[in-house]
């Protein structure tokens, strides 16, 4: 790590680094399109059946909403802390230091998963299964990889975006080709004995009933959780009061259309019964049906698992690493997370602490039981929930003098995101209260008499309060702010970019 010189200004993020095409893809990739397909649609199925497309487009409402919320607030405050920084102007300090622990603790909590995942579908893709079963060949590598993405993202914010445009046509590319082959073997009545023809009907989300409609969209909230790593980095983005917010957007819109597609293709090929009976096995799902559908080409969508795991392992660093810095700049944090490299100008310091954290906790957590790596991102669906919620409140708080401006206001600065964020706190006490219940972990496993996920999810907010409590009494600075709105309404289009007004610093981040 390379040290400000002293008497010399500040380093800062590197303004204008990346384009509106490079933070679609990072917001794309963030969500790991081809990993999350395989992760949920066998437990979805399970769920509502061939009403999987229907609950893939139910899911897509609430963050297209949340989306709504992003891109506006970004408008207000570009800041590279986008929660934590607009929770804390609308709804104040306190609210906005637990969503900036909520976020960083979900890169804690995936990124390491996330390295797995790649480096086993990779070994697949190439033929090496009995490394892909090797316990300790896939730790080392795994390691491995996160060191290096991490590394990547200290580097260079450009060579990073520019191998997530490789990465996202590359997997997306390998997701269509399998849907396509899949759905033309399922019509010309060459798919598995289990096949059935789609029918417009699967996208009805109610088909299957409520309480199945409550789960399968439990499991929606995560497949598409990530796009919001676009926004993040706002600051090093063209067009930074426009571009980031447009790019979040786009990349749900991009997502509704991969997952209703793939989603289509894998229930026709596959029928329920096997998805439904492979729940649990990503690998089965998307390995098995690949090589079935592609025959000796099944490494196509193995490639796609394994290419979207690596991009999303480096697309998660980006906001955790990004709110750690703007959690330092406003004394939320030590000021050492603030450090910025001076060449480079990435956060270098919240970066490899981060790695760090997810590092060690893959590691730990995978010694604790067969199945708490799984019960751990289960976990993330009630932080995701949460700070995405609070999002949406504090978009309509901050701009409550803009809402009777017009109906755009209305219904896209202040109901919408109001409605997206009901919806999540919805979604939020149903989980807990599933979470609860042992019965529906993994194995059936009890910590302290409730769910694993539950317990993970609980003992996170109770260390970030602890923190919080513990940084207030070194610190107080921060704490002392209080939640404002925003400026007299302007034109949004001629918004100013806070990066194009001024080189944020540690002194000038915190003012309004």
């Amino acid at each position: 790590m390379v040290e400000d010189t002293p008497g010399t200004p500040a380093a800062t993020l590197r303004p204008n680094a990346i384009g509106f095409v490079d933070a679609l893809a990072i917001g794309l990739n963030a969500t790991s399109p081809a990993y999350s397909l395989a992760a949920v649609i066998g437990p979805i199925v399970a769920l509502v059946g061939v009403h999987a497309p229907g609950v893939m487009l139910a899911s897509f409402v609430p963050m297209v909403l949340i989306a709504s919320a992003f891109h506006y607030l970004n408008r207000s405050d570009p800041d590279c802390g986008t929660t934590f920084s607009w929770v804390t102007r609308a709804l104040g300090p306190t609210a906005g230091w637990l969503g900036g622990w909520a976020i960083t603790m979900t890169g804690v909590l995936v990124v390491g998963s996330l390295a797995d995942v790649a480096v086993r579908f990779g070994l697949l893709a190439v033929g090496l299964e009995g490394l892909a079963g090797d316990t300790l060949v896939r730790e080392v590598l795994t390691v491995l990889v996160i060191l290096v993405m991490s590394a990547l993202c200290v580097r260079d914010t450009q060579a990073a975006a520019r191998l997530q445009n490789v990465l996202v046509l590359l997997q997306t590319l390998c997701l269509f080709v399998f849907a396509g082959v899949a759905l033309y073997r399922v019509y010309a009545a060459t798919g598995s004995p289990d096949a059935v023809r789609p029918s417009v009907e699967w996208l009805d989300p109610f088909g299957a009933g409520g309480s199945a409609l409550t789960g399968g969209l439990l499991l929606g909230v995560f497949v598409y959780w990530g796009w919001e790593s676009a926004v993040n980095l706002t600051e090093e983005t063209k067009d930074s009061a426009s571009a980031p917010g447009r790019a979040g957007i786009w990349s749900t819109v991009v997502l509704l259309a991969t997952y209703v597609s793939v989603a289509f293709a894998v229930v026709a090929f596959a029928g329920t019964g096997y998805l439904a009976a492979h729940a649990d096995d990503e690998e089965a799902v998307f390995a098995s049906l690949a090589r079935e559908a592609l025959g000796g080409w099944d490494w196509i969508v193995l490639l796609a698992v394994a290419t979207s795991a690596l991009a999303s392992t480096q697309t998660t660093i980006i906001p955790a690493s990004r709110t750690a810095l703007s959690m330092a700049r406003r004394q939320a944090l030590p000021s050492s997370f603030g450090r910025i490299h001076p060449r480079h100008r990435t956060p270098a310091v919240s970066t490899w602490w981060v790695a760090a954290a997810a590092t060690v906790w893959y590691l730990v957590i995978r010694r604790i039981s067969e199945n708490a790596l799984a019960d751990s991102l289960t976990a993330l669906s009630l932080l995701i929930a949460f700070y995405y919620a609070l999002t949406g409140i504090a978009c309509a708080v901050y701009h409550r003098r803009r809402l009777t401006d017009g109906v755009r206001e209305f219904l896209f600065i202040g109901a919408g995101p109001l409605l997206g964020a009901g919806l999540l706190l919805w979604l939020l006490g149903e989980s807990v209260a599933d979470m609860a219940d042992p019965a529906n972990s993994a194995g059936g496993a009890s910590w302290f008499g409730l769910g694993p996920p539950l317990v993970i999810a609980l003992g996170l907010g109770l260390a970030g309060v602890l923190l919080m409590l513990a940084r207030r009494a070194a610190s107080g600075a921060f704490w002392a702010e209080r939640p404002s709105t925003a400026p007299d309404p302007v034109d949004d289009r001629a918004a100013p970019t806070a990066v194009d007004e001024a080189p944020r610093t540690p002194e000038s981040a915190g003012r309004h």
